[in-house]
């Protein structure tokens, strides 16, 4: 089952959002950054998730990018990610020298509307959008195979090892929501290995990880008959539809979870739209480049053009599966639509998003 977002929020991309510039191909002929340094702007500390993609991508940047600049990436942590990206959007540069990296942790706070955020993603460009996915699982002594047999976890009380209420684990809040289940979540987990642990050693009898530690941690214990795969988050298609893993294609999508479990799609409703809205900028646009919107369109164009090239190097597709996984890049036209779709939510959704994070976990926007 496909359902696009713009179906479920009823919605549509603004043309201009996601034309493509006259001259993309041949932008590079009109610009050259020869002897010049781009700052790659990373809002996290070195070492996590993010630093490692951008460490990943900086040299296939640097040699694609017309005069083939130094490209330095730069930490700037602090406020959860918020202090960098707040930082960079109040001194934008229009030379095209200073690019940043953002992730799902920048986007929930914009979406939520968090008094921290003083970005606005309108005044962001997008140059490349990096997805990964997810893998929920319960113990595999629990008697239910998949997600056809799902009505048998409705008797069941979850523990859930949580992140944090607005930390990427608010989608998977969300689903566990939708799907009826009764979750218990225990707060103050320090990163997914945490949780992982606590599964493995019993403490919780629920859990999610994202692909590569799925795939390096998990799929050993399914593989031995300690852990069952309920669904997997699913990705976006250039469309906005929602589809299958390409990592996992033979475990079903959410969404298609939830209807092997009672048989029909879930009804539209706030909730629905929050968990596709979360889901969005969470995981198919996790993280991506962008640059102020003040920088000239021939820059912007270069970029996409490095970018895609970058992507297409035998080089970095050859050494691409720890860091990126087997997900395709967005460039170009298909980073422009997933990028609206990651950073927009109907005020609807959010003003219901608001409420259920008050009253269920005293959480203030």
């Amino acid at each position: 089952m496909n359902i696009s977002r713009r179906e479920i929020l009823g919605w549509t991309v603004a043309a201009g959002s996601v034309a493509v510039l006259p001259g993309w191909a041949a932008a590079q002929g009109a610009v050259s950054f020869a002897g010049k340094t781009v700052e790659w702007t990373i809002p996290f500390g070195e070492g996590g998730g993010s630093d490692a993609w951008a460490r990943f991508f900086a040299p296939y940047l640097a040699k694609h990018l017309p005069g083939n600049p130094t490209v330095l990436v730069r930490n700037v942590p602090g406020g959860g990610g918020l202090s960098g990206v707040n930082a960079f959007a109040q001194r934008p540069q229009d030379d095209g020298l200073a690019i940043l990296g953002v992730s799902g942790s920048n986007q929930f706070p914009y979406l939520l509307g968090d008094r921290r955020v003083q970005y606005d993603y309108k005044d962001f460009t997008p140059v490349l959008v990096s997805p990964t996915g997810g893998v929920v699982y319960i113990p595999g002594d629990y008697g239910v195979a998949d997600m056809s047999q799902g009505k048998a976890l409705l008797e069941r009380e979850f523990v859930f090892a949580n992140t944090g209420a607005t930390s990427l684990d608010l989608v998977l809040m969300l689903a566990y929501d939708l799907l009826g289940l009764k979750v218990r979540h225990v707060f103050g987990m320090s990163s997914r290995g945490e949780t992982r642990l606590a599964f493995e050693r019993g403490e919780a009898n629920i859990d999610y990880q994202t692909s590569s530690s799925y795939l390096a941690n998990i799929v050993p214990l399914v593989e031995a008959g300690k852990a069952v795969p309920l669904f997997s988050l699913g990705a976006l298609d250039a469309d906005g539809n929602v589809v299958r893993d390409p990592t996992f294609p033979d475990i079903p999508h959410f969404l298609e979870a939830y209807e092997m479990m009672y048989g029909r799609p879930p009804e539209p409703s706030e909730k629905l739209d929050a968990y596709i809205a979360f889901f969005s900028a969470g995981f198919p646009a996790q993280k991506m480049v962008v640059l102020p919107k003040s920088v000239a369109p021939e820059i912007v164009e270069a970029y996409r053009t490095a970018f895609a090239n970058a992507v297409a190097d035998p080089d970095l597709q050859a050494n691409k599966e720890k860091v990126l996984g087997a997900y395709m890049q967005g460039t170009g036209p298909a980073a422009q639509r997933l990028f609206a779709i990651a950073t927009t939510i109907s005020p609807e959704a959010k003003a219901w998003m608001q409420d259920y994070l008050r009253t269920n976990y005293n959480v203030q926007i």
